[in-house]
This record gives C-alpha cells, sequence and structure tokens, in this order.
C-alpha cells in the first residue's frame, strides 16, 4: 500500500506544471471533447508507465542491493534537483490533429511522456518498492489526478495553482526518498 499511496502523491504533485499537464491544456482547447482525451491520457500513461515499471523492476536484478540503493538514492536527489527547473511545451510536442482526438491524445500523450519526469520518477520507484503493479497504478492514478482536472477545467485552474510552491514541495520529498535511501546504502557497507 506504501507504494501505491507514494507514488500517487509524487506523481500527481510532480505532473503539476509537467509539460504533459501543459499538452493537456492545449489538448482540452483545441479539440473541447473532454472524454476521449481523458481516455487517451489514461491509456498512454498505462503503457508508458508500464513499460518504465518494468525497467525499474529489471533493474533490480541487474544491480546488486547496495548498488542499487547508491544509484536510487541518487536518483531521487537528481529528480529534486530536475523537479525545480520548469517545463515548456515545445512546438514539435504540438498534437497534429488528423487522427482522431483519442489517438492523436494517445499518441502525443505517450511520445511527451517518454523521458519525462514522471517516468523516470515510475522507473526509480518501481526499483525501490519492487511493487510493480502498485507502482504503475499509483503513477497512474497520479497521473489522472493531475490532468483530468486540467482537461475539464482548463488553464483557469492552472492560473490558480502555486506551481513553484507544488514543485518545491515535491522536490523536497524525492530529496528526503533520496537521503533515506543514501542513508540505508551507507549503513549497508558500515559507514
Amino acid at each position: 500500500m506504501e507504494a501505491f499511496l507514494v507514488s500517487t502523491g509524487i506523481v500527481a504533485l510532480a505532473e503539476i506544471g509537467d509539460k504533459t499537464q501543459l499538452l493537456a491544456f492545449v489538448l482540452a482547447a483545441r479539440y473541447r471533447r473532454p472524454w476521449p482525451i481523458i481516455l487517451g491520457i489514461l491509456v498512454a500513461t498505462i503503457v508508458n508507465h508500464a513499460l518504465a515499471g518494468v525497467v525499474g523492476t529489471w533493474i533490480t536484478t541487474w544491480l546488486g542491493p547496495i548498488t542499487l540503493r547508491w544509484v536510487l538514492g541518487l536518483s531521487f536527489l537528481a529528480m529534486a534537483i530536475w523537479i525545480l527547473i520548469p517545463d515548456q511545451l515545445d512546438e514539435a510536442q504540438q498534437p497534429a490533429s488528423r487522427h482522431g482526438v483519442f489517438l492523436t491524445t494517445l499518441l502525443a500523450f505517450f511520445l511527451a511522456e517518454m523521458g519525462d519526469k514522471t517516468q523516470i520518477a515510475t522507473v526509480a520507484l518501481a526499483a525501490q518498492y519492487q511493487a510493480l503493479f502498485a507502482v504503475v497504478a499509483g503513477t497512474t492514478l497520479g497521473m489522472m489526478i493531475a490532468n483530468v482536472p486540467a482537461v475539464l477545467m482548463g488553464e483557469g485552474i492552472a492560473r490558480k495553482m502555486p506551481v513553484r510552491l507544488v514543485h518545491a514541495i515535491v522536490a523536497a520529498m524525492f530529496a528526503l526518498l533520496g537521503a533515506a535511501t543514501l542513508m540505508g546504502a551507507a549503513q549497508s557497507i558500515g559507514l
């Protein structure tokens, strides 16, 4: 249950102001058909985060437990720094409209999420907790918590959201996870 709750909370907060949330705003403004957009976001997120979770789980079999702790601890600290860098949706990520709303959303979200903060967080969380289903379910729910209101309520909600404060909170959460993981790694080798 911890893996699910931590994954949900971290991704829901990390997604605020993220490029995929910006993409949700763009899609909602362009198509004004929320349900195909929401369904496209859901399917894209499940597939993307399932792949990321599998990679995270695989990493645990490839690295020894001590090395894994050091890598995860440093990864969480890197995520704490990365989350403070604001995202922007560039022209290459603007959705094309020659496909239907659902397919356009599915493809745009899947591609935008590749190498994104929340995808990398999913890899790290899956490696940390070694609970693939709980992590993927949690990160997917976190994405939906952040993006469904963006689709339904549009930019009005974005203007009222204290994005910097939310990012600072998420960065602190990642820093705490990183510090705790590194302290565990140090204890395991007698430091």
